[in-house]
């Protein structure tokens, strides 16, 4: 039997949906808003603007590019400054919301170029503003895309979690690391990854069914 108490596993589980889940929401709340700019800014966009698209495009770019665990570690000074910490899970979320919003902002960006250009001109056509298509056509229209894209986002910050566990993170990667790795119980790394893949498994399932009831929802509005 793997060496490890009960309570800690469950301590483990909460840290983890715990950062996972805090991580998500902040990293939609910048995602998105630069999502947007991205797309309004684009060279198709309602309100192309090379300068501003090259100069927010170069930074996601530069953020996606660079491997959490660098990341993480590179960040460090700035998460103190922000939580007062460099360990346990509260300090992790600075990281994976560095780390996640600009994958969010790229698959918002792309949700948005899902839309149809026909509803986008017509508003335009009737007179509404850059933020009114925002508001009331971009964003509604998206939003079973952007959902599904939570769910993809959500299984990345779970990833991201894990590997946070090798420098103080906690949760289930701390668990793995302290009690599996250093320890060469097989058991303990069992147990973390079959929890792990269940919670990744429940964020996909809750996500796809949010979608698709939110798109039969803004078909119906149609018919």
């Amino acid at each position: 039997m793997p060496d490890i108490p009960v309570n800690t596993l469950i301590t483990g589980v909460f840290e983890t949906l715990y950062m996972t889940l805090l991580s998500t929401i902040f990293s939609y709340l910048l995602g998105i808003p630069a999502g947007i700019i991205l797309y309004v800014t684009g060279e198709n966009g309602i309100w192309p603007s090379r300068p501003v698209n090259q100069a927010l495009g170069a930074v996601i770019n530069l953020l996606r590019s660079a491997p959490f665990i660098i990341l993480l570690v590179a960040v460090l000074p700035l998460t103190r400054a922000i939580t007062g910490t460099t360990i346990g899970p509260t300090a992790t979320i600075v990281p994976l919301v560095i780390a996640a919003a600009p994958f969010v902002a790229r698959m918002a960006e792309s949700s948005f170029k899902e839309v149809d250009s026909g509803v986008i001109e017509a508003a335009q056509s009737m007179g509404s503003t850059v933020w009114q298509v925002i508001y009331k056509v971009l964003l509604p229209e998206a939003r079973p895309s952007l959902i599904v894209g939570g769910a993809i986002a959500v299984t990345t910050i779970l990833g991201y979690t894990a590997m946070a566990g090798f420098v103080g993170g906690g949760g289930l990667g701390a668990i793995a690391i302290n009690y599996g790795y250093y320890r060469y119980d097989n058991g303990v790394m069992l147990i973390t990854v079959v929890l792990l893949v269940i919670i990744v498994q429940l964020f996909q399932a809750l996500g796809m069914r949010l979608a698709r009831r939110l798109d039969k929802r803004h078909m119906s509005s149609f018919t």
